[in-house]
């Protein structure tokens, strides 16, 4: 007797679909995990207003508009000026320390969405006279997130949020240090934007672009699957230095996955970590 239960045809509609965009658009949404895929898709289907996965399908083939907004569903574009405070501060006083016996840094921001991590590290680094010395990449797959990051304009509405996570961030200065306001935005300076590159990457489908001192990859890799996972810490283990430093959200742990031995834990209540070299 076969007790094997069959997929559901929202399963099979649903992997069709990844499939579908992996092999006409090139983006791999494959091992991404299948509860949050499948949230974002039932959000799509509504604003697309289709009525299953596979209507969703036939138009994302037929109307290359579609995959573009279908994008912002399928990305997480969740973020704040020093989110997390606490991350900031450890980085300040436990990382940095560190940081500077290197005569030049290279810091990977992965997955950086609308580019505010990008510009708390660039603000911490200026803070404390890295900045200048310093290359910070910030890269994603959304190529209209990565348009908005470079702009580095944001809503004028954030900014007393922002302020108060870069107070608790352990922040030497004035956040409108770093800013300029107009009507109801704010723009940073252009000072902080050169020693940012922000480019197109996929942790499911790239390789290594270059060695690092610190990634930091925070509330992304609880969208992936065990293996995407464990290719993402592939790619981070290979781009660190020697005893280079990692960084992930409260929300993740190295704990429970194959690079549980790669990397030692640093500052265990803020989830930095340490590369572990072999022999």
């Amino acid at each position: 007797m076969n007790d094997v239960t069959p997929p559901s045809v929202d399963d099979v509609e649903l992997r069709l679909l990844v499939e579908a965009i992996y092999h006409v658009y090139h983006y791999d949404f494959r091992r991404y995990a299948r509860a949050s895929l499948r949230r974002r898709m039932s959000a799509a289907m509504a604003h697309f207003g289709c009525r299953s996965l596979s209507e969703l399908q036939g138009r994302l083939l037929r109307e290359a508009d579609v995959f573009t907004e279908l994008l912002e569903y399928l990305t997480v574009q969740v973020s704040d000026l020093f989110r997390d405070p606490g991350y900031f501060r450890a980085l300040r006083e436990k990382v940095v320390p560190l940081l500077r016996t290197y005569p030049s840094l290279k810091i990977w921001i992965a997955g950086c969405s609308t580019g505010e991590e990008a510009y708390s590290m660039a603000i911490l680094l200026r803070e404390e006279g890295l900045l200048e010395r310093s290359l910070i990449y910030a890269t994603d797959i959304n190529p209209n997130a990565l348009r908005r990051a470079e702009a580095g304009i944001y809503d004028a509405a954030k900014v007393p949020d922002f302020t108060a996570n870069h107070r608790r961030s352990g922040g030497r200065s004035s956040l409108s240090d770093y800013y300029s306001a107009a009507y109801d935005r704010i723009i940073f300076d252009k000072h902080l934007r050169k020693n940012i590159v922000f480019s197109d990457h996929s942790l499911a489908t790239d390789s290594v672009f270059a060695e690092v001192q610190l990634v930091s990859c925070r509330n992304v890799m609880i969208y992936f699957d065990r293996e995407l996972q464990s290719r993402a810490l592939d790619l981070f283990y290979e781009a660190l230095c020697r005893k280079g430093f990692l960084g992930i959200g409260l929300r993740e742990s190295l704990r429970f996955s194959s690079h549980a031995d790669s990397f030692a834990e640093f500052v265990r209540e803020d989830r930095i970590y340490r590369k572990v070299d072999g022999e």
